[in-house]
């Protein structure tokens, strides 16, 4: 699924991001490192892989959206 990022702190390497359809969905450290990231700027666009739902939906993968 795609989304924008939204906020990143390149200390503790999480974040949250927006999905396409406004929702904001947080991600921890283990997501972000999945992903092999180094960096996050917010308004990136990214891909983000998802697991549960409602109230246990979480981010289990960020990487960057590539066309």
């Amino acid at each position: 699924m795609q989304a924008t990022a939204y906020t990143f702190d390149d200390a503790s390497h999480t974040g949250s991001v927006l999905l396409d359809d406004g929702t904001p969905l947080d991600f921890g450290a283990a997501a972000f490192e999945a992903g092999g990231l180094r960096l996050l700027r917010p308004g990136q666009r990214v891909r983000v892989d998802v697991e549960g739902e409602g109230e246990q939906r979480r981010i289990t993968l960020v990487t960057l959206h590539t066309w």
